[in-house]
């Protein structure tokens, strides 16, 4: 029978198993494992992590660069990364001509503008005035014709028998002062020197001032029928052409 001897156990001192690997070994072990598997689940890192050696890390990113295409695939075949077809239609029809009757009607000359006065003169009476007229039907057919054409209407208050109405009658026939009148008004001569009680009425109604009436009486009304001038307040003009012809221009417009 053998007999064994045991040794005392020293205080202070754990029993150790021989089979065990020392502490030191088995720590950069299980570290080396721990980074392979983050390097296989996760990809490469651009950056060092942990322990791991450069050389390591660089074979790693090397051999699993190649494995990810989808990114550099993805934008190869992603058709928003190139000229999409929207844009290169959008693009086409911003580049297009524009429809030939666009065109035409942007290049069409525009018509002329209506000038206040029309081409077509206007109907000049002529010398005396006609006792026997209603100078109220008168008036507003001369009101009438202001709305359509844009003319002044001058009215005339006078008698036959009147020298200084003579005078302003010939001023009248003058060709230019003809032309002025056709061009800006519609004349109408109102005999007042007689007995007609509607005329005189008339007289009152466009010169209201009353007192006595210095013959030929010139009152200039717009179309809507409001008085402008009224020689019986301002005084007439010179009886030649060349003071007719000013106040006819004065009050044209």
């Amino acid at each position: 029978m053998t007999s064994r001897i045991h040794r005392p156990v020293r205080a202070g001192h754990a029993a150790q198993p021989r089979s065990a690997a020392p502490l030191g070994v088995r720590l950069p072990l299980v570290a080396a494992v721990v980074a392979v598997g983050l390097c296989a689940a996760c990809g490469p890192s651009s950056e060092n992590v942990g322990s791991a050696s450069p050389t390591t890390l660089g074979q790693s990113a090397t051999a699993l660069a190649p494995a990810s295409p989808s990114a550099s695939a993805s934008t190869e075949a992603s058709p928003s990364a190139s000229a999409s077809p929207s844009a290169s239609a959008t693009t086409q029809a911003s580049s297009s001509p524009t429809p030939s009757r666009s065109k035409s009607a942007s290049t069409a000359p525009k018509p002329a503008r209506t000038s206040a006065a029309p081409a077509t003169p206007a109907r000049v009476p002529g010398p005396g005035y006609d006792s026997s007229a209603d100078g109220q039907k008168q008036v507003d057919a001369a009101l009438a014709a202001a709305k359509a054409d844009g003319r002044m209407v001058l009215l005339d208050f006078g008698a036959n028998w009147c020298g200084n109405c003579k005078a302003a009658d010939k001023v009248f026939a003058q060709p230019q002062t003809t032309a002025i009148l056709g061009a800006s008004y519609h004349l109408v001569k109102i005999d007042i020197g007689g007995n007609s009680s509607a005329n005189s009425a008339l007289l009152r109604k466009y010169s209201p001032a009353g007192g006595t009436y210095t013959m030929p009486v010139l009152v200039v009304l717009n179309s809507s029928g409001k008085v402008r001038t009224d020689t019986h307040t301002t005084g007439n003009p010179s009886l030649t052409a060349e003071g007719i012809n000013a106040f006819l221009r004065k009050w044209a417009a």
